[in-house]
């Protein structure tokens, strides 16, 4: 049994699943049924291998005649040896039984009622179906099988459709989700290693920081034992004079004794030592808050954006950058998963979608020819290029000096706009445009929304313009603490 299955899969094409018929091999040692392997090409337009994907190097394959061989006479002994043969033999007797629709005449032609789908006895039953369309069953049959032929072969290319979706999108699929890992990966790699880098840098400013306190506070000890000392040694010298003085006698004490006096008293008068204030490392400063100061410290490395483009949904000519905040038109075209998400026209969708509440950004454009900003429904149709209202898009479009409201409706404006600011108000159905400069009002469209709206973007080619991409604007990042 278990050769017989290792032998069963090695008799099979991997495309129809089926015992070969006419195998061939390609160069890559994988073999195919002649027809499945060109009926495969044609679909995918390309010479390669269903399985592995090299390209073949030859255009027409040659018969593997032993291969052939052999899986004709597998396919013979399975015919003759199935249980479903059996069962077709007995069916076919059944069948023959079935045949007799009429026992009075078993010889009779039979004719087939349309009206009613059955094969009628012409004499017994001919009264019944007068007004029905009948004919020959011979006639019946062929119709009928010519029908359901029609079905099969449409079983059969939606099977060979199912088999090109295995074969050839899911494995594409498969292969960009790999980059997508390596890429994101990458980036979020780099991304931790600013971080990391940032807080090594501050962790050693720091820790310079309180070791040149603990320095230029050590050198003030130093000092100040140092006039300490010198105060000892010239106290010593006056107990020295003074216990000097009491040796001697009469007279010469009398001589004498004033200005013995007189010194001591002077440096008995000096103030007593006192440890002097801010001695100490001032641990408060360093360990105080350490954690929020850092914190606060870092926003200049770290970046905000509200809206971050869905690479998934890039159209194969726009090209995002790392961050995912600003896009361009390339001149080449990318392969890139066909998924339900990706649009078809050099559009690009955010990332987040709203269902209520307001939500603003702004988009730096600079001199860029052709651009369509604004926010679209989930569920748009990506075949069609309008930016319409009526198709669930709105939008503010420039295309060389004019713009329009996606409805071909002129929108006037003072000047060339530099950057834009997109505002939803969900709730109030409204989307809005400003020159974020002086907050003017540009274009406001006015609708129902029922469902998630996504932030748009459409981008032309650049030409001669500076600016080449349109780039989402970061916006500050404040932190802020209040007092209970």
């Amino acid at each position: 049994m278990a050769e017989k299955l290792l032998l069963e899969g090695y008799l099979s094409c991997h495309v129809c699943s089926e015992t070969f018929r006419d195998p061939v091999s390609l160069s890559c040692s994988h073999s195919f049924c002649s027809s499945c392997l060109q009926k495969f090409w044609e679909q995918t337009k390309n010479k390669n291998c269903p399985i592995c994907k090299r390209q073949s190097s030859r255009d027409e394959p040659s018969i593997n005649v032993s291969l052939k061989e052999l899986a004709d006479s597998f396919a013979k002994r399975q015919s003759e040896s199935s249980p479903e043969t059996e069962k077709e033999n007995e069916d076919e007797k059944e069948e023959e039984k079935e045949e007799v629709v009429c026992d009075k005449h078993p010889d009779v032609p039979y004719w087939y009622c349309e009206d009613e789908d059955r094969a009628v006895c012409p004499v017994c039953e001919f009264s019944l179906h007068q007004s029905h369309k009948v004919v020959p069953v011979e006639e019946a049959v062929s119709d009928l099988k010519e029908q359901l032929k029609s079905d099969l072969k449409s079983l059969q290319d939606k099977r060979n459709k199912y088999k090109l979706e295995k074969f050839e999108t899911y494995n594409e699929v498969r292969e960009h989700m790999k980059k997508q890992l390596l890429s994101t990966e990458r980036q979020i790699r780099a991304e931790f290693n600013k971080l990391q880098q940032f807080l090594k840098e501050e962790e050693e400013s720091r820790l310079a920081a309180l070791r040149e306190e603990e320095e230029q506070k050590g050198r003030t000890i130093s000092r100040e034992m140092k006039m300490i000392e010198e105060q000892i040694s010239s106290l010593s010298d006056s107990i020295s004079a003074v216990e000097e003085e009491l040796q001697k006698h009469s007279v010469p004490f009398l001589s004498s004794y004033k200005d013995t006096q007189s010194r001591a008293r002077a440096q008995s008068s000096v103030s007593d030592p006192q440890l002097v204030s801010g001695a100490l490392i001032d641990v408060a400063k360093h360990l105080g808050n350490l954690s929020f100061r850092v914190w606060e410290k870092m926003k200049e490395k770290v970046h905000f954006s509200p809206v971050i483009l869905d690479p998934n949904t890039a159209s194969g000519w726009l090209y995002l950058s790392d961050d995912l905040t600003s896009v361009r038109q390339g001149d080449t075209w990318q392969q890139l998963p066909d998924n339900p998400e990706r649009n078809l026209y050099s559009d690009v969708f955010g990332s987040e979608g709203f269902s209520s509440g307001k939500h603003s950004w702004e988009v730096e454009v600079g001199d860029h020819p052709y651009w369509l900003l604004g926010l679209v429904k989930g569920s748009v149709d990506k075949n069609i290029s309008s930016a319409s209202p009526k198709y669930g898009t709105w939008c503010l479009l420039h295309n060389s000096g004019k713009y329009c409201n996606g409805d071909a409706q002129t929108v006037k404006v003072k000047k060339s706009l530099q950057r834009i600011r997109v505002q939803l108000d969900y709730d109030r159905g409204e989307v809005s445009f400003y020159d974020p400069e002086d907050m003017t009002l540009i274009y406001t469209h006015r609708d129902t929304f029922t469902e998630k709206l996504f932030p748009y973007f459409y981008i032309g080619r650049a030409g001669d313009a500076k600016t080449s991409d349109i780039k989402i604007c970061q916006i500050e990042i404040s932190l802020k603490t209040s007092s209970l």
